[in-house]
């Protein structure tokens, strides 16, 4: 029996090509080079204004850091796989401080419980997106315990030393695992840097909202690469003094991405108006 595809089924494919065709119909604004600057000036802002749920936010994501330091001490290879969970986690995580920012942004007073509840109202379009984010952090999270066994012959045990992995003599795992890193992470960025604002804030559907993201990114490489870049270097410093100041740089990069994605796509009462 021969494999049924979006040709066998004419209703399927029609739905796939409307979705396309929605996603390429969204309005995209041009960026300049220097606007992520002013998207992390109006997070700093946000937080500013509501630190209580930033600091709240910002609690979660360093016990998240703490946890993987704990888990380092009795398995080192799955803390490393487990610790690109923390792409998966963090846009989820950053749900309501996007709500936050939006009321901010509406004039109204945000609620640390309402920003809880964020993703209740787009809760099946959410569990769509999150199911993807999940099959690629998986597969990255197998890659890198692929590399780990290659690399070294097996599970070494680095006596709870992180440093042990930079030694100069593990160039070859340091090249693979940064190289395997930087496709997946890259992938997981392109599909989510504007989608879940933009689940949360319009009435749009999973696949919509990451073949705009993807476009963004596309269309855009140099701004949005300078972005990437921003948030990672700002993680990896907020990193180092023990994921203590995850406290500060998570919840302003969380309010920065509701900015980015307000800066970038045109929602439709704009579009309407400047039509």
């Amino acid at each position: 029996m021969a494999a049924s595809g979006p040709d066998d089924n004419p209703a399927a494919a029609a739905d796939e090509g409307a979705r396309t065709a929605a996603a390429l119909a969204i309005e995209l604004r041009t960026l300049r080079i220097t606007d992520p600057l002013h998207w992390l000036v109006a997070g700093w802002r946000d937080f500013l204004r509501c630190p209580g749920i930033g600091l709240f936010y910002g609690g979660c994501f360093a016990l998240m850091g703490w946890a993987l330091i704990g888990v380092y001490q009795h398995a080192p290879a799955y803390v490393l796989a487990l610790s690109a969970g923390f792409l998966l986690t963090g846009p989820f995580l950053c749900l309501g401080l996007y709500q936050a920012s939006r009321r901010l942004e509406a004039g109204e007073k945000p609620d640390l419980g309402e920003s809880l509840l964020a993703w209740d109202r787009k809760l099946s379009t959410l569990a769509i997106f999150g199911f993807v984010l999940l099959v690629l952090e998986m597969l990255w999270g197998r890659a890198s315990l692929i590399v780990f066994a290659v690399s070294f012959d097996g599970m070494p045990d680095f006596k709870g030393s992180l440093l042990a992995l930079l030694d100069p003599e593990n160039i070859n795992f340091i090249v693979a695992y940064v190289l395997v890193g930087a496709v997946f992470a890259g992938l997981i960025f392109s599909i989510s840097v504007v989608s879940i604002p933009m689940i949360l804030d319009q009435q749009t559907d999973a696949i919509t909202a990451g073949l705009t993201s993807m476009r963004l990114v596309l269309t855009q490489p140099g701004v949005m690469l300078c972005w990437g870049a921003v948030i990672t270097v700002l993680i990896v410093l907020a990193m180092l003094p023990g994921f203590a100041g995850l406290l500060l740089a998570g919840p302003v990069l969380g309010h920065a991405s509701w900015h980015a994605y307000r800066g970038a796509v045109v929602v439709g009462s704009e579009a309407a108006a400047n039509a």
